[in-house]
């Protein structure tokens, strides 16, 4: 049969289609065949010609790994000797690598102990003499350890000793190159007795990159993947040789001689580095070295006549492909702002980007530009609060740059500002809405690319501005109508965005404007032509947008059409974007109207859950041409019954893989999908509940999903979907329910746990917090039912707050100068720590307080004056929390009394703190101290007071004198008798109404009512300020419905028995004021 076998495979080869086709179905019968074993390993061994050599090994190989099970064992033990017998014979590289991966799959069924002739030819030709026959060994040793580590694990150490061999063999570049390939697919399996010796092989290493680079560049940059590797699985094994491993990277960042992608992974090792061990890059003085090398990549200027691929008029922003040096030296940059302490990053950052700012040359100055830009999110606050103003103007004159390349920059750079600097940027409004109105309107004849730039920034911009939008409102709805019907699709496109972004600010204000963007939304979303795709996606979003701003009333008429509209494109086309986009449609529509979904949300969920199941746009990057798998497909089904029968399991890597990509469209598909089937779960409430198990069960399974966005939307929607089944309880207390609700949380509160002690995201660990704050928040002491789940909430909490967890490079170097830490490590402490007070208002006080003492000394050490303003605040502001859910649980009064000598120094000083927004906090945890503890604090009261007076007669700030009006009202209410009324009263009506804070109008009119019924004649002694405050809030929205009412109770009564007083105080009032104030107190 042989010789039939190698006519046909010779067929193949030819050039002919008619014979190819011939060729194959000739070669499907041979397949039937039960002796095509033996006939392809003769083929194999025997045939003269190399190609037909190597395709009867390709064959074999995908026979082996489908049929190894019906191999009989005498026919295995044969293949097992003709495979090595072949290998060691042949003499085309083609053919080896062929052979070796055939190989590569009997070692995944016939493990490497059941092969001894395997490793003798191993060890044999890995220490032979000849440079020759140690390369081909080192490929045979590279291809059957990467497709199955775990057997070879007890020859691991002689492994790595070999390799301390190989990699002196600087002249055997490519054995080498095997043998870092087997070093990286060892790293993931190695224990704790190789960590020394692979630690020793660090430095070899190093020198052996070096000299694969000068052999060839393309396997020097799939070699580099050992430093991934070695970071993902065992970053300790690099620690000591940081300073080398970094040299050695900027070394080849810095070379313009090499290819990019070589200087691409260089540049995206040390962006890994920082975001691991940013501490240790700090202390072994990197930083400058880095930045040094990084800025000249980041400035320099594209080969003559060319463009950077941003500035290209045909670049698509969300290109995320961009795989230029370039765009990685600005990731090393943004990786450091968001992992090192701002003052160290700024102070050595700083001069560089002033130096390229000022510079002549346009792409040094587009450097500098580009380098604020991704400074914005990761330092937030240090910019903010002190540097906010000059950066701004830099970046606003570079607006007016006679280069369009900086332009383009200083546009990016204000929609960074505009998206992370909030709330301060919007303060600049006044300035910048002319500036950016004006740069609009002068673009008439720019070209799209710019123009999307441009857009890019005052979207941004005017997202966050809330009221503010309002003057420029008419100007703006003007322009966006104006481009929403140009005649170019893109421009279409972005104005459409646009106005989601105004809508975000103006909310109700756009009622005037939203008949017409309605129809001319629709009109987008019912052509079905493919040049639409894109311009449809962006109308659903903005479509969304309006359904939560524009108010209920405006948009439920149309809520049932939205979804019948949504349902029917999801239909009709078949797109990852716009089945996100109309997903997050359903949400929006279920917070104005779930009563639209409940029809459709059999349809709505089913393909929701086929979008999370799907594992389209996941590509596996096969190792070879795939010509020959039509060729085996002929026993499939009974090739299904062999994949049942496995008894090692799923056999899920296949040896062909070189690895997986998954399009960027769907995984932002299943992120969004998670966020909106959660929303939608929790508003459609009871309606939801048959689709509720399956729903969970789906979104449970993308906690381990490869990419973290997907991972951190399905914790969120976890959490939500504990929210919907309590709600639901709540709703309708049924013990099914209860039951229900309790088997959700005893599965997610644990995942939960898992995933803030061993998630190596810091922003997952962040989400996974938030989510959990939200299930405590509306569970309650439901979410603490079973035994010992507190005592591990807590201790989550203190772990972060200790910087134990995994994110947060845990027991890693214990002498930590606490102090300066980056921004986003703070904000994740600030996550855990808004878990304090919730745990203190689900159980009695005398349950948590063990924990709780465990927990303050970490948060009130954050309040001292080395820390940052930022984490003075947070302290302060935990600390208020927390004393304000001591109010209303039981014990609560006594064990904030037991408190208080500990937290009054932390709180006073506070109050005398330079930053206002610390002042504040520190004010209102001293009025929920009071509140809190009553009369057992009574012998403070009069320091207090007298805080207070000296603040509130010098105080500029109108939020802090809001919490200082409340403040006294919570002592006065808790503790009427240690407060000099006669004075505190008349100073503290002096200060209303309310100017900021107008959550505290419940505390003050709450006061006001106790007052008047505990002490009439005082109220009435300062009848003229109450009337005239009432009138500036009654009627308005800074009353909920709760105090408005308790007002006009008051003012009534006031009226009917001393109406004398009440006509006085009246007539000093505005006639307008005066007006509302007599509707509200006559009507019955």
């Amino acid at each position: 049969m042989s010789g039939e076998l190698e006519q046909i495979l010779l067929q193949l080869t030819q050039p002919d289609n008619a014979i190819i086709q011939q060729a194959t179905a000739q070669l499907k019968l041979a397949f039937k065949d039960p002796a095509i074993i033996p006939a392809l390993c003769a083929v194999m061994t025997g045939s003269q010609n190399s190609q037909i050599r190597q395709s009867a090994a390709v064959m074999l190989r995908m026979r082996v790994k489908k049929h190894w099970k019906k191999i009989g064992p005498d026919h295995r033990e044969s293949l097992k000797a003709v495979v090595l017998q072949a290998f060691q014979q042949e003499t085309e590289h083609t053919v080896r690598h062929s052979l070796s991966q055939l190989s590569a799959v009997m070692v995944k069924h016939e493990t490497p102990d059941r092969w001894p002739a395997l490793f003798t030819l191993l060890n044999q030709s890995t220490k032979s003499n000849n440079p020759m026959d140690r390369q081909v060994g080192l490929l045979l040793l590279s291809k059957v350890v990467e497709s199955n580590p775990e057997p070879f694990k007890p020859h691991y150490r002689q492994l790595l000793q070999l390799f301390g061999t190989v990699l002196q063999d600087l002249d055997n570049p490519t054995a080498m190159y095997y043998s870092i390939l087997t070093l990286t697919a060892m790293t993931a399996y190695t224990g704790t007795e190789e960590m020394n010796l692979m630690r020793s092989l660090i430095p070899t290493l190093i020198i052996a990159l070096r000299h694969l680079i000068k052999a060839d560049q393309d396997q020097a940059s799939e070699a580099m993947e050992v430093f991934d590797e070695l970071m993902e699985s065992e970053v300790s094994i690099m620690v000591p040789h940081i300073t080398e491993i970094v040299h050695f990277c900027l070394e080849v960042s810095a070379d313009t001689t090499l290819t990019d992608s070589l200087r691409v992974k260089a540049l995206s090792c040390i962006a890994f580095l920082i975001r691991l061990k940013s501490k240790t890059v700090l202390k072994q003085k990197l930083l400058n070295p880095i930045l040094q090398t990084v800025f000249p990549v980041l400035s320099a200027a594209p080969p003559p006549g060319e463009e950077d691929p941003e500035d290209e008029e045909n670049s698509n922003e969300d290109d995320t492909d961009n795989e230029s040096p370039k765009h990685f030296a600005a990731q090393v940059i943004d990786t450091m702002a968001l992992h090192m302490p701002p003052e160290k990053l700024f102070h050595q950052l700083m001069p560089l980007t002033q130096a390229c700012l000022a510079s002549d040359n346009p792409y040094e100055r587009k450097a500098g530009l580009m380098c604020l830009a991704v400074l914005a999110e990761g330092c937030a606050d240090h910019i903010r609060t002190k540097m906010l103003s000059s950066m701004l103007q830099t970046v606003c004159q570079s607006l007016s740059d006679s280069n369009q390349v900086v332009r383009s920059a200083g546009l990016f750079a204000l929609g960074q500002f505009s998206e992370h600097l909030q709330p301060e940027v919007s303060k600049y409004c006044a300035e910048l809405m002319p500036l950016l109105l004006g740069y609009m309107s002068a673009l008439n004849q720019a070209k799209i690319g710019h123009v999307t730039k441009a857009f890019y920034a005052l979207e941004n911009f005017l997202e966050n501005l809330g009221s503010e939008i309002e003057p420029y409102l008419p100007t703006l709805m003007e322009t966006m109508s104006a481009l929403s019907n140009a005649e170019n699709l893109k421009l279409k496109e972005l104005a459409v965005s646009a106005i989601g972004a105004i809508a975000n600010a103006a909310k109700e204000k756009l009622v005037p404007y939203f008949l017409p963007v309605i129809e001319s939304l629709k009109g987008f979303l019912t052509d079905t032509r493919d040049e639409m795709r894109s311009l449809q996606t962006q109308a659903l979003d903005t479509l969304s947008v309006l359904a939560r701003t524009i108010g209920k009333e405006v948009f439920s008429p149309l809520a049932a059409e939205c979804v019948q509209l949504g349902l029917n494109l999801t239909n009709a086309i078949d797109d990852p974007d716009l089945r996100r986009c109309t997903y997050s449609l359903f949400s929006a529509v279920s917070t104005v109207s779930p009563d639209c979904l409940n029809p459709h949300l059999t349809a709505i969920t089913t393909i929701m859950l086929l979008s999370l199941k799907s594992t389209e746009g996941v590509t596996a990057h096969l190792e070879e041409d795939k010509t020959f798998v039509l060729l085996d497909d002929d026993d499939d089904d009974e090739a299904q019954g062999d994949t049942i029968l496995d008894e090692e399991g799923t056999d899920n890597v296949d040896p062909d893989i070189a690895g997986f990509s998954v399009e960027n469209a769907y995984i932002d598909e299943k992120e969004d999908t998670c966020d909106a089937l959660g929303e939608i779960a929790f508003n459609t409430g009871a309606a939801f509940q048959p689709f509720l198990e399956s729903s969970f069960q789906q979104v449970y399974e993308l906690r381990d999903f490869p990419h973290e966005d997907v991972r951190r939307a399905a914790f969120v929607a976890m959490g939500q979907f504990c929210r919907a089944q309590h709600k639901v309880w709540q709703e309708n207390p049924t013990e099914a329910d209860h039951q229900a609700l309790q088997k959700l949380l005893g599965v997610v509160l644990p995942s939960f746990l898992e995933a803030v002690h061993s998630e190596r995201e810091r922003h997952v660990v962040m989400g996974v917090l938030e989510a959990m704050n939200a299930v405590l928040k509306a569970c309650q002491g439901e979410a603490l039912q079973s035994p010992g789940r507190l005592q591990e909430i807590s201790q989550a909490i203190r772990d972060v707050l200790k910087k134990r967890t995994v994110c947060q490079d845990g027991g890693g170097d214990e002498a930590d100068d606490d102090e300066q830490q980056a921004e986003y490590d703070a904000m994740l402490q600030e996550f855990a720590g808004e878990g304090i007070p919730l745990l203190a208002s689900a159980v009695p006080a005398e349950t948590f307080q063990p924990y709780l003492n465990e927990l303050l000394p970490l948060i009130m050490n954050k309040a001292k004056l080395s820390y940052t303003v930022a984490d003075r605040s947070f302290s302060v502001g935990t600390l208020g929390e927390i004393l304000q859910s001591l109010v209303n649980v039981s014990g609560g009064r006594a064990c904030a009394g037991k408190l208080s000598n500990k937290l009054l120094p932390v709180l006073v000083a506070g109050v005398r703190d330079s930053d206002s927004e610390v002042r504040n906090n520190s004010v209102f945890a001293l009025g929920a101290l009071a509140q809190a503890a009553g009369p057992l604090v009574a012998q403070d009261y009069p320091m207090m007071l007298s805080l207070f007076s000296n603040l509130l007669s010098k105080e500029q700030d109108r939020r802090v004198i809001d919490n200082l009006c409340a403040a006294l009202c919570r002592m006065i209410m808790s503790n009427m008798e240690g407060v000099p009324l006669e004075q505190v009263f008349p100073a503290l009506l002096a200060r209303l109404p309310l100017k900021e804070d107008m959550e505290e109008n419940k505390t003050v009119y709450s006061c006001l009512a106790m007052l008047y019924s505990q002490n009439p004649a005082l109220v009435l002694s300062q009848i003229k300020p109450i009337v005239s405050a009432s009138s500036h809030v009654l009627g308005t929205k800074d009353l909920d419905t709760e105090t408005q009412n308790t007002l006009v109770m008051l003012l009534r009564d006031v009226a009917q028995r001393h109406s004398k007083e009440f006509e006085v105080a009246m007539k000093s009032l505005p006639a307008e004021q005066k007006m509302k104030l007599t509707g509200a107190v006559s009507q019955s």
